[in-house]
């Protein structure tokens, strides 16, 4: 990898950015905010995070990516504008970029994100899909005829993939992540608390006292917001034995994707698996007890990646270094996720 190189992970909820040498040079939400009024930028990233839910109504402050693809792409494309300002003083000159995206993102969806690095002032862009690039950074080599299985649980979409051969052979990705979590909380207080809280108070409780699975010792949490009864504000303690069965449907939606990803995997690959376990990466992942209920689920030992959520960006990173010491580039990346754009 050239020193101006640059490594993405463009996520529903954080972008990272990767530069060989440096490491990570930019971690910030993705999150932008604007003027209505005058269509004028007013803040981006960390920044714009600390205006959500505060604003003024002429203020917006939003997500321009939504389950993992942009949904708004003016508004993505300058807020990769303006935190690229950033790192390009840092990488100097036109970088070549590499890009992540989900396992199943469409080519309309593909492009989108190709066209927002290239407005920024790519050199070249590339493209690789995400578990890929998760089991990349993880550490492991895919370019053998061995079988990796990766779950990589992000904040807007999950991926789950078997690989071999540094190819994808199975593969499913749902728009169950992170977000519906975090969402799923915020209807819970509202049902069964009749208080309505917003979306940083119900990560919070996610972090703290969310999981799947029952903790050894209870775990409370307070938590602030507004009585659906009285409209008044109003304070509650949230337990983690409260809330650990709210998330019931999104476990299993995930497990039956990943048993049909294992249904799908040729036998010969089954024993890499079961030896090697599956590899869990992303900020989803880190949802408490989660790798022990899909492992109960799945009856496949299930272990948290290294720097979890720094897998993909690092990975991508070890991708795009490859591209100049190969004669095939295309061994190592998913053909249908490899693009080169001059």
């Amino acid at each position: 990898m050239f020193g101006n190189d640059i490594s993405i992970d463009l996520g529903t909820t954080t972008m990272l950015v990767y530069i060989k040498g440096k490491g990570i040079v930019l971690n910030e939400p993705t999150v932008i905010a604007v003027n209505t009024d005058t269509n004028e930028v007013v803040g981006v990233g960390s920044e714009a995070l600390e205006m959500l839910g505060r604003t003024p109504p002429n203020i917006q402050a939003v997500h321009p990516l939504h389950d993992g693809v942009i949904s708004h792409y003016t508004l993505t494309q300058e807020m990769i504008r303006r935190l690229f300002r950033r790192v390009l003083r840092r990488a100097g000159g036109r970088p070549r970029i590499m890009m992540c995206v989900p396992s199943g993102v469409t080519d309309v969806e593909q492009r989108a994100v190709i066209d927002a690095a290239r407005e920024v002032g790519a050199k070249d862009i590339y493209v690789i899909e995400e578990p890929v690039a998760a089991a990349l950074g993880a550490g492991f080599d895919i370019s053998r005829a061995h079988g990796t299985m990766v779950i990589d649980i992000g904040g807007g979409t999950t991926d789950i993939a078997v690989m071999s051969l540094g190819g994808v052979v199975v593969s499913r990705s749902m728009k169950i992540a992170g977000d519906e979590f975090t969402e799923e909380i915020v209807r819970y207080m509202r049902r069964e608390m009749n208080l309505y809280i917003g979306p940083r108070t119900a990560e919070r409780l996610k972090i703290t006292v969310g999981g799947v699975i029952k903790r050894d010792k209870e775990i409370v949490c307070e938590a602030k917001g507004i009585s659906a009864i009285t409209g008044l504000p109003r304070n509650v303690t949230v337990s983690s034995h409260d809330i650990c069965d709210i998330f019931d449907d999104f476990v299993y939606n995930i497990t039956e994707r990943a048993r049909e990803v294992l249904e799908e995997t040729p036998p010969e690959l089954h024993g890499d698996i079961i030896k090697d376990g599956i590899i869990m990466t992303g900020g989803g992942s880190l949802l408490y007890g989660l790798d022990r209920r899909i492992e109960r689920e799945l009856g496949v030992s299930c272990r948290l990646a290294d720097n979890i959520t720094e897998c993909v960006v690092r990975g991508s990173g070890i991708a795009l270094d490859s591209i100049d010491t190969v004669t095939d580039p295309t061994h190592i990346f998913h053909k249908k996720a490899y693009i080169h754009e001059a």
